[in-house]
Protein backbone atom coordinates (compact mmCIF):
# COMPACT_ATOMS: atom_id res chain seq x y z
CA UNK A 1 0.00 0.00 0.00
CA UNK A 2 2.19 2.48 1.43
CA UNK A 3 2.41 5.55 3.40
CA UNK A 4 3.21 9.41 3.14
CA UNK A 5 4.20 12.02 5.75
CA UNK A 6 5.45 15.66 5.66
CA UNK A 7 6.62 18.21 7.56
CA UNK A 8 7.27 22.12 7.45
CA UNK A 9 8.85 24.20 9.84
CA UNK A 10 10.21 27.61 11.07
CA UNK A 11 13.69 25.69 11.92
CA UNK A 12 14.84 22.38 10.48
CA UNK A 13 12.27 19.74 10.08
CA UNK A 14 14.65 16.27 8.95
CA UNK A 15 13.84 14.76 12.12
CA UNK A 16 10.87 14.83 12.06
CA UNK A 17 10.85 13.95 8.34
CA UNK A 18 12.85 10.86 9.32
CA UNK A 19 10.85 9.55 12.09
CA UNK A 20 7.51 10.61 10.61
CA UNK A 21 8.18 8.97 7.63
CA UNK A 22 9.80 5.52 9.59
CA UNK A 23 6.36 5.24 11.50
CA UNK A 24 5.29 4.29 7.89
CA UNK A 25 6.97 1.17 7.65
CA UNK A 26 4.61 -1.66 8.43
CA UNK A 27 2.71 -0.26 5.67
CA UNK A 28 5.27 -1.56 2.91
CA UNK A 29 8.55 -3.21 2.10
CA UNK A 30 9.74 -1.70 -1.17
CA UNK A 31 11.33 1.49 -0.88
CA UNK A 32 12.00 4.77 1.12
CA UNK A 33 12.16 7.85 0.35
CA UNK A 34 13.13 11.58 1.28
CA UNK A 35 13.16 14.89 -0.29
CA UNK A 36 13.77 18.33 1.31
CA UNK A 37 13.67 21.96 0.10
CA UNK A 38 17.06 24.23 1.66
CA UNK A 39 17.34 27.40 0.73
CA UNK A 40 16.84 27.60 -3.37
CA UNK A 41 18.07 23.31 -3.09
CA UNK A 42 16.11 20.33 -3.22
CA UNK A 43 17.69 16.79 -2.16
CA UNK A 44 16.65 13.84 -1.77
CA UNK A 45 17.87 9.88 -0.94
CA UNK A 46 15.79 6.54 -2.18
CA UNK A 47 16.58 3.34 -0.47
CA UNK A 48 15.49 -0.26 -1.06
CA UNK A 49 14.32 -1.28 2.41
CA UNK A 50 13.23 -4.71 1.18
CA UNK A 51 15.41 -6.13 3.09
CA UNK A 52 16.47 -4.10 5.82
CA UNK A 53 14.79 -1.16 8.10
CA UNK A 54 14.43 2.18 6.73
CA UNK A 55 16.05 3.84 9.91
CA UNK A 56 19.45 2.17 9.40
CA UNK A 57 19.33 2.94 5.24
CA UNK A 58 18.51 6.32 5.96
CA UNK A 59 20.53 7.15 9.11
CA UNK A 60 23.64 8.53 7.55
CA UNK A 61 21.72 10.21 4.94
CA UNK A 62 20.34 12.91 7.46
CA UNK A 63 23.23 15.17 8.09
CA UNK A 64 23.01 15.58 3.99
CA UNK A 65 19.38 16.24 3.78
CA UNK A 66 18.76 19.73 6.56
CA UNK A 67 15.51 22.13 5.45
CA UNK A 68 12.23 23.45 7.17
CA UNK A 69 10.31 21.79 4.69
CA UNK A 70 10.47 18.24 3.19
CA UNK A 71 8.18 14.92 2.39
CA UNK A 72 9.05 11.38 2.91
CA UNK A 73 7.37 7.55 1.72
CA UNK A 74 7.25 4.10 1.92
CA UNK A 75 6.71 2.77 -1.03
CA UNK A 76 5.59 -0.80 -2.53
CA UNK A 77 6.18 0.18 -5.76
CA UNK A 78 8.02 2.48 -7.42
CA UNK A 79 11.47 4.79 -6.26
CA UNK A 80 9.71 7.69 -4.90
CA UNK A 81 10.19 10.89 -3.98
CA UNK A 82 11.09 12.34 -7.86
CA UNK A 83 12.18 15.77 -8.44
CA UNK A 84 10.31 17.71 -11.43
CA UNK A 85 10.99 20.81 -13.37
CA UNK A 86 8.35 21.93 -14.88
CA UNK A 87 6.77 25.30 -16.22
CA UNK A 88 4.98 25.42 -12.53
CA UNK A 89 8.50 25.42 -11.31
CA UNK A 90 10.73 22.88 -9.61
CA UNK A 91 8.37 20.57 -6.80
CA UNK A 92 9.04 16.93 -5.15
CA UNK A 93 6.47 14.20 -5.21
CA UNK A 94 5.12 11.44 -3.26
CA UNK A 95 1.93 9.36 -3.82
CA UNK A 96 0.26 6.61 -2.32
CA UNK A 97 -1.74 5.58 -5.85
CA UNK A 98 -2.90 2.72 -7.92
CA UNK A 99 -3.43 3.66 -11.21
CA UNK A 100 -5.88 1.05 -13.63
CA UNK A 101 -5.55 2.89 -17.04
CA UNK A 102 -1.85 3.77 -16.26
CA UNK A 103 -1.52 2.00 -19.73
CA UNK A 104 -3.90 4.37 -21.40
CA UNK A 105 -2.99 7.34 -19.85
CA UNK A 106 1.17 6.48 -20.88
CA UNK A 107 0.20 6.16 -24.28
CA UNK A 108 -2.00 9.70 -24.87
CA UNK A 109 1.31 11.21 -23.68
CA UNK A 110 3.47 8.99 -25.93
CA UNK A 111 0.70 10.86 -28.47
CA UNK A 112 1.55 14.15 -27.51
CA UNK A 113 5.57 13.29 -27.82
CA UNK A 114 6.05 13.10 -23.87
CA UNK A 115 7.96 11.00 -22.53
CA UNK A 116 9.47 9.77 -19.07
CA UNK A 117 12.52 8.80 -17.67
CA UNK A 118 11.43 7.24 -14.43
CA UNK A 119 10.93 3.46 -15.63
CA UNK A 120 10.63 0.65 -12.98
CA UNK A 121 10.77 -3.22 -14.15
CA UNK A 122 10.16 -1.70 -18.11
CA UNK A 123 6.91 -0.38 -16.85
CA UNK A 124 5.67 3.24 -16.41
CA UNK A 125 6.05 5.08 -12.87
CA UNK A 126 2.90 5.50 -11.30
CA UNK A 127 4.49 9.20 -9.39
CA UNK A 128 5.95 10.32 -12.28
CA UNK A 129 2.47 9.72 -14.62
CA UNK A 130 1.08 11.92 -11.62
CA UNK A 131 3.33 14.66 -11.92
CA UNK A 132 3.15 14.69 -15.49
CA UNK A 133 -0.60 15.29 -15.46
CA UNK A 134 -0.31 18.09 -12.60
CA UNK A 135 2.11 19.61 -14.91
CA UNK A 136 -0.39 19.82 -17.64
CA UNK A 137 -2.33 22.02 -16.30
CA UNK A 138 -1.63 25.90 -15.28
CA UNK A 139 -1.86 26.11 -11.26
CA UNK A 140 -0.70 23.00 -8.66
CA UNK A 141 -4.66 23.29 -7.85
CA UNK A 142 -5.83 22.44 -11.10
CA UNK A 143 -3.16 20.10 -11.96
CA UNK A 144 -4.25 17.97 -9.00
CA UNK A 145 -7.32 17.50 -9.41
CA UNK A 146 -6.63 16.80 -13.35
CA UNK A 147 -4.26 14.57 -12.17
CA UNK A 148 -7.54 13.14 -9.79
CA UNK A 149 -10.04 12.96 -12.59
CA UNK A 150 -7.92 11.02 -14.91
CA UNK A 151 -6.79 8.35 -12.78
CA UNK A 152 -9.41 5.41 -12.53
CA UNK A 153 -7.98 3.75 -9.06
CA UNK A 154 -6.98 5.70 -6.53
CA UNK A 155 -3.99 8.59 -5.83
CA UNK A 156 -2.95 10.51 -2.63
CA UNK A 157 0.02 12.47 -2.43
CA UNK A 158 2.44 15.17 -1.06
CA UNK A 159 3.88 17.82 -3.36
CA UNK A 160 6.65 19.70 -2.02
CA UNK A 161 7.02 23.01 -3.87
CA UNK A 162 8.61 26.67 -3.42
CA UNK A 163 5.81 27.96 -1.44
CA UNK A 164 5.14 24.89 0.65
CA UNK A 165 3.63 21.69 1.08
CA UNK A 166 0.36 20.46 -1.30
CA UNK A 167 -1.38 17.52 0.75
CA UNK A 168 -4.39 15.75 -1.86
CA UNK A 169 -6.25 13.39 -0.36
CA UNK A 170 -7.95 10.34 -3.07
CA UNK A 171 -10.97 12.01 -4.44
CA UNK A 172 -12.39 9.47 -3.22
CA UNK A 173 -10.58 9.06 0.32
CA UNK A 174 -10.00 5.64 -0.24
CA UNK A 175 -6.70 6.54 1.36
CA UNK A 176 -6.53 8.73 4.72
CA UNK A 177 -4.43 11.98 5.04
CA UNK A 178 -4.46 13.86 8.80
CA UNK A 179 -3.05 16.99 9.57
CA UNK A 180 -0.87 17.81 12.68
CA UNK A 181 0.41 20.60 14.29
CA UNK A 182 2.62 21.74 16.88
CA UNK A 183 4.32 24.99 17.79
CA UNK A 184 6.26 26.34 14.51
CA UNK A 185 5.27 23.09 12.41
CA UNK A 186 3.00 21.51 10.69
CA UNK A 187 2.83 18.17 8.80
CA UNK A 188 0.40 15.50 6.92
CA UNK A 189 0.51 12.14 7.50
CA UNK A 190 -0.62 8.73 6.33
CA UNK A 191 -0.89 7.51 9.61
CA UNK A 192 -2.02 9.71 12.67
CA UNK A 193 0.12 7.48 15.42
CA UNK A 194 3.33 9.65 13.28
CA UNK A 195 2.27 12.41 15.52
CA UNK A 196 2.73 11.25 18.68
CA UNK A 197 6.26 10.52 19.76
CA UNK A 198 7.14 14.00 17.23
CA UNK A 199 4.46 16.30 19.84
CA UNK A 200 1.93 16.76 16.91
CA UNK A 201 -1.31 17.39 18.01
CA UNK A 202 -4.16 15.87 15.69
CA UNK A 203 -5.70 19.24 13.81
CA UNK A 204 -8.35 17.84 11.68
CA UNK A 205 -8.67 14.76 8.64
CA UNK A 206 -8.67 15.97 5.48
CA UNK A 207 -11.65 15.32 3.34
CA UNK A 208 -11.83 13.10 0.21
CA UNK A 209 -10.43 15.01 -2.64
CA UNK A 210 -9.01 18.02 -0.92
CA UNK A 211 -6.27 19.73 -1.37
CA UNK A 212 -4.34 22.56 1.64
CA UNK A 213 -1.09 23.99 1.48
CA UNK A 214 0.47 23.60 4.51
CA UNK A 215 2.95 26.29 5.85
CA UNK A 216 5.14 26.89 9.31
CA UNK A 217 2.23 29.06 10.11
CA UNK A 218 -0.77 27.05 9.25
CA UNK A 219 -2.27 25.52 5.95
CA UNK A 220 -4.91 27.05 3.31
CA UNK A 221 -7.42 24.92 1.95
CA UNK A 222 -6.91 25.23 -1.45
CA UNK A 223 -10.33 22.77 -2.66
CA UNK A 224 -12.99 21.90 -0.46
CA UNK A 225 -14.12 17.71 -0.27
CA UNK A 226 -15.70 16.32 -2.23
CA UNK A 227 -19.40 14.43 -1.05
CA UNK A 228 -18.54 11.37 -1.77
CA UNK A 229 -16.47 8.88 0.67
CA UNK A 230 -15.15 4.98 0.35
CA UNK A 231 -11.95 4.87 2.73
CA UNK A 232 -10.77 1.29 2.90
CA UNK A 233 -11.95 -0.48 5.37
CA UNK A 234 -9.25 -2.96 5.15
CA UNK A 235 -7.21 0.41 7.46
CA UNK A 236 -8.92 -0.92 10.28
CA UNK A 237 -8.98 -4.83 10.29
CA UNK A 238 -5.44 -5.05 9.15
CA UNK A 239 -3.38 -2.09 6.98
CA UNK A 240 -3.41 0.35 9.88
CA UNK A 241 -1.12 0.28 12.98
CA UNK A 242 -3.33 0.28 16.73
CA UNK A 243 -2.32 3.69 17.24
CA UNK A 244 -3.63 5.55 14.53
CA UNK A 245 -7.05 6.80 13.77
CA UNK A 246 -8.48 7.39 10.52
CA UNK A 247 -11.59 10.48 10.63
CA UNK A 248 -11.18 10.14 14.12
CA UNK A 249 -11.99 6.45 14.69
CA UNK A 250 -9.17 4.50 16.21
CA UNK A 251 -7.90 0.99 14.51
CA UNK A 252 -7.04 -1.07 18.09
CA UNK A 253 -10.89 0.13 19.35
CA UNK A 254 -12.12 -1.36 15.86
CA UNK A 255 -10.55 -4.30 16.54
CA UNK A 256 -11.71 -4.98 19.56
CA UNK A 257 -15.37 -4.39 18.59
CA UNK A 258 -14.80 -6.79 15.56
CA UNK A 259 -13.75 -9.27 18.05
CA UNK A 260 -16.92 -8.59 20.39
CA UNK A 261 -19.19 -9.05 17.44
CA UNK A 262 -16.88 -12.36 16.35
CA UNK A 263 -17.79 -13.78 20.26
CA UNK A 264 -21.33 -12.73 20.11
CA UNK A 265 -22.37 -14.51 17.02
CA UNK A 266 -20.55 -17.87 19.02
CA UNK A 267 -21.06 -20.52 21.14
CA UNK A 268 -18.17 -22.94 20.25
CA UNK A 269 -16.38 -24.08 23.46
CA UNK A 270 -12.98 -23.66 23.46
CA UNK A 271 -10.22 -23.55 26.16
CA UNK A 272 -9.00 -20.30 25.66
CA UNK A 273 -8.60 -17.10 22.49
CA UNK A 274 -5.45 -16.31 20.86
CA UNK A 275 -4.93 -13.80 18.03
CA UNK A 276 -2.18 -14.50 14.88
CA UNK A 277 0.36 -11.90 16.24
CA UNK A 278 0.19 -9.01 15.39
CA UNK A 279 -2.35 -7.37 13.35
CA UNK A 280 -5.22 -10.65 14.94
CA UNK A 281 -4.42 -9.42 18.86
CA UNK A 282 -6.62 -7.07 18.93
CA UNK A 283 -9.71 -9.03 17.53
CA UNK A 284 -8.73 -11.69 19.89
CA UNK A 285 -8.71 -9.38 22.82
CA UNK A 286 -11.76 -8.42 22.15
CA UNK A 287 -13.45 -12.06 21.30
CA UNK A 288 -12.42 -13.51 24.56
CA UNK A 289 -13.10 -10.07 26.71
CA UNK A 290 -16.77 -10.03 25.53
CA UNK A 291 -17.00 -14.15 26.54
CA UNK A 292 -15.42 -14.17 29.47
CA UNK A 293 -12.74 -16.73 28.00
CA UNK A 294 -9.06 -16.90 28.67
CA UNK A 295 -6.56 -14.63 26.16
CA UNK A 296 -3.45 -16.54 25.81
CA UNK A 297 -0.57 -16.36 23.38
CA UNK A 298 0.54 -19.97 21.63
CA UNK A 299 2.55 -18.45 19.26
CA UNK A 300 4.89 -15.15 19.90
CA UNK A 301 6.81 -13.39 17.08
CA UNK A 302 10.56 -12.81 16.67
CA UNK A 303 10.71 -9.47 14.85
CA UNK A 304 14.60 -8.38 15.22
CA UNK A 305 15.65 -10.48 12.57
CA UNK A 306 12.34 -10.75 10.90
CA UNK A 307 10.82 -8.01 10.92
CA UNK A 308 8.15 -7.73 8.02
CA UNK A 309 6.32 -10.24 6.04
CA UNK A 310 3.82 -7.88 4.47
CA UNK A 311 3.78 -8.28 1.14
CA UNK A 312 7.38 -9.93 -0.07
CA UNK A 313 6.31 -10.38 -4.51
CA UNK A 314 8.17 -13.88 -4.44
CA UNK A 315 6.41 -16.30 -2.36
CA UNK A 316 8.88 -18.84 -1.23
CA UNK A 317 9.99 -15.46 0.89
CA UNK A 318 6.78 -14.89 2.12
CA UNK A 319 6.22 -18.50 3.28
CA UNK A 320 10.32 -18.88 4.89
CA UNK A 321 9.56 -15.32 6.80
CA UNK A 322 6.05 -16.24 7.89
CA UNK A 323 7.07 -19.55 9.29
CA UNK A 324 10.60 -18.39 10.66
CA UNK A 325 9.53 -15.15 12.88
CA UNK A 326 6.34 -17.06 14.69
CA UNK A 327 7.35 -19.35 17.09
CA UNK A 328 5.12 -21.87 18.68
CA UNK A 329 4.63 -22.44 22.68
CA UNK A 330 4.22 -26.22 22.67
CA UNK A 331 3.55 -26.18 26.87
CA UNK A 332 0.04 -23.81 25.77
CA UNK A 333 -0.54 -25.67 22.95
CA UNK A 334 -0.60 -29.24 23.35
CA UNK A 335 -4.29 -30.71 24.41
CA UNK A 336 -5.90 -27.28 23.72
CA UNK A 337 -8.85 -26.53 22.03
CA UNK A 338 -7.44 -22.98 20.50
CA UNK A 339 -9.63 -20.54 19.05
CA UNK A 340 -7.62 -17.81 16.85
CA UNK A 341 -8.65 -14.55 15.63
CA UNK A 342 -7.04 -12.90 12.36
CA UNK A 343 -7.62 -10.05 10.69
CA UNK A 344 -8.24 -12.24 7.46
CA UNK A 345 -7.49 -14.92 5.14
CA UNK A 346 -6.06 -13.68 1.66
CA UNK A 347 -4.65 -16.90 0.14
CA UNK A 348 -4.32 -19.16 3.21
CA UNK A 349 -0.77 -20.44 2.80
CA UNK A 350 0.99 -19.16 5.32
CA UNK A 351 -2.20 -19.82 8.19
CA UNK A 352 -2.24 -23.21 6.89
CA UNK A 353 1.37 -24.09 7.86
CA UNK A 354 0.50 -22.40 11.01
CA UNK A 355 -2.60 -24.61 11.75
CA UNK A 356 -0.19 -27.76 11.17
CA UNK A 357 2.09 -26.85 13.33
CA UNK A 358 -0.59 -26.65 15.87
CA UNK A 359 -1.21 -29.94 15.51
CA UNK A 360 2.32 -31.12 14.99
CA UNK A 361 2.87 -29.81 18.81
CA UNK A 362 -0.85 -31.08 20.27
CA UNK A 363 -3.73 -29.16 19.66
CA UNK A 364 -6.91 -31.05 20.34
CA UNK A 365 -8.71 -28.55 18.07
CA UNK A 366 -8.18 -25.50 15.90
CA UNK A 367 -11.22 -22.97 15.64
CA UNK A 368 -10.78 -19.63 13.10
CA UNK A 369 -12.36 -16.89 13.44
CA UNK A 370 -11.25 -13.73 10.61
CA UNK A 371 -12.21 -10.15 12.03
CA UNK A 372 -13.55 -9.41 7.98
CA UNK A 373 -16.32 -11.67 5.74
CA UNK A 374 -14.02 -13.72 2.84
CA UNK A 375 -12.30 -11.95 0.87
CA UNK A 376 -13.65 -12.49 -2.92
CA UNK A 377 -13.06 -9.91 -4.98
CA UNK A 378 -9.06 -9.09 -5.88
CA UNK A 379 -8.85 -5.31 -4.65
CA UNK A 380 -9.13 -2.51 -7.40
CA UNK A 381 -7.68 0.71 -5.72
CA UNK A 382 -4.89 -0.52 -3.73
CA UNK A 383 -1.91 -2.86 -4.07
CA UNK A 384 -3.56 -5.27 -2.52
CA UNK A 385 -4.11 -8.56 -3.66
CA UNK A 386 -3.62 -7.34 -7.20
CA UNK A 387 0.43 -9.19 -7.86
CA UNK A 388 -1.35 -12.90 -7.31
CA UNK A 389 -4.09 -14.14 -9.71
CA UNK A 390 -7.97 -13.87 -8.56
CA UNK A 391 -7.84 -17.40 -8.08
CA UNK A 392 -5.09 -17.15 -5.23
CA UNK A 393 -7.39 -15.69 -3.09
CA UNK A 394 -8.64 -18.44 -1.35
CA UNK A 395 -12.79 -17.57 -1.42
CA UNK A 396 -12.11 -17.68 -5.29
CA UNK A 397 -9.46 -20.77 -4.93
CA UNK A 398 -12.59 -23.06 -2.93
CA UNK A 399 -15.58 -21.83 -5.56
CA UNK A 400 -13.19 -22.48 -8.49
CA UNK A 401 -13.35 -25.76 -6.83
CA UNK A 402 -16.98 -25.95 -6.66
CA UNK A 403 -17.95 -23.99 -9.70
CA UNK A 404 -15.08 -24.40 -11.92
CA UNK A 405 -14.19 -21.29 -13.44
CA UNK A 406 -17.68 -20.33 -13.89
CA UNK A 407 -18.92 -16.78 -11.78
CA UNK A 408 -22.55 -16.08 -12.48
CA UNK A 409 -23.22 -17.27 -8.80
CA UNK A 410 -20.09 -14.82 -7.23
CA UNK A 411 -22.77 -12.43 -5.53
CA UNK A 412 -24.64 -15.40 -4.05
CA UNK A 413 -21.35 -16.98 -2.60
CA UNK A 414 -20.24 -13.35 -1.43
CA UNK A 415 -23.47 -13.03 0.78
CA UNK A 416 -23.50 -14.36 4.34
CA UNK A 417 -25.51 -17.25 4.72
CA UNK A 418 -26.61 -18.44 1.72
CA UNK A 419 -26.10 -21.92 0.63
CA UNK A 420 -23.46 -20.89 -1.85
CA UNK A 421 -21.58 -19.11 0.86
CA UNK A 422 -21.55 -21.84 3.64
CA UNK A 423 -20.19 -24.29 1.26
CA UNK A 424 -17.20 -21.79 0.03
CA UNK A 425 -16.26 -21.39 3.82
CA UNK A 426 -16.80 -25.44 4.67
CA UNK A 427 -14.35 -26.00 1.66
CA UNK A 428 -12.00 -23.58 2.97
CA UNK A 429 -12.26 -25.29 6.47
CA UNK A 430 -11.24 -28.24 5.03
CA UNK A 431 -8.28 -27.25 3.06
CA UNK A 432 -6.78 -25.42 6.21
CA UNK A 433 -7.57 -28.25 8.55
CA UNK A 434 -9.68 -26.39 10.83
CA UNK A 435 -12.21 -27.51 13.33
CA UNK A 436 -14.76 -24.77 12.78
CA UNK A 437 -14.53 -21.26 10.36
CA UNK A 438 -16.94 -18.47 11.02
CA UNK A 439 -16.21 -15.23 8.87
CA UNK A 440 -17.00 -12.12 10.37
CA UNK A 441 -20.62 -10.89 9.04
CA UNK A 442 -19.96 -7.35 6.95
CA UNK A 443 -23.17 -6.01 8.81
CA UNK A 444 -21.14 -6.79 11.86
CA UNK A 445 -17.66 -5.13 10.53
CA UNK A 446 -19.37 -1.70 9.07
CA UNK A 447 -20.98 -1.34 12.85
CA UNK A 448 -17.47 -2.06 14.42
CA UNK A 449 -16.00 0.70 12.20
CA UNK A 450 -18.93 3.23 13.07
CA UNK A 451 -19.34 4.62 9.76
CA UNK A 452 -22.52 4.10 7.45
CA UNK A 453 -21.85 1.67 4.63
CA UNK A 454 -22.10 4.14 1.92
CA UNK A 455 -18.62 5.91 3.32
CA UNK A 456 -16.59 2.67 3.30
CA UNK A 457 -15.09 0.60 0.27
CA UNK A 458 -15.99 -3.13 0.78
CA UNK A 459 -15.62 -4.14 -2.44
CA UNK A 460 -13.05 -6.93 -1.48
CA UNK A 461 -15.74 -8.61 0.53
CA UNK A 462 -19.03 -7.71 -1.86
CA UNK A 463 -17.82 -6.12 -5.43
CA UNK A 464 -19.71 -2.94 -4.19
CA UNK A 465 -17.80 0.53 -5.08
CA UNK A 466 -18.30 4.05 -6.81
CA UNK A 467 -16.79 4.63 -9.47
Amino acid sequence: MGGLFGSVSNQDCSNDLFYGTDYHSHLGTKRGGLAVKNGKDFSRSIHNIENDYFRSKFESDMPKLPGNKGIGVISDHDPQPLIIGSHLGTFAIVTVCKINNIDELAAKAFQSKLHFSEMTGGETSPTELVAMLISAKTTFEDGIQHAQQSIKGSCSLLLLTEDGIYAARDKLGRTPIVIGKKDGAYAASSESCAFTNLGYEIDRYMGPGEIVLMTPDGYEQRKKPNDKMQICSFMWVYYGYPASNYEDINVEAVRNSCGRALAKNDAVEIDFVAGIPDSGIGHAIGYANERGIPYMRPFVKYTPTWPRSFMPQNQNIRDLVAKMKLIPIKSLIEGQRILFCEDSIVRGTQLKDNVQILYDYGAKEVHMRPACPTLTYPCEFLNFSTSRATTDLAGRSAIEQLEGTDDRFLEDYATDGTEKNCAMIDQIRQRLRLTSLKYQRLEDLVKAIGLPKEKLCTHCWDGSSYF
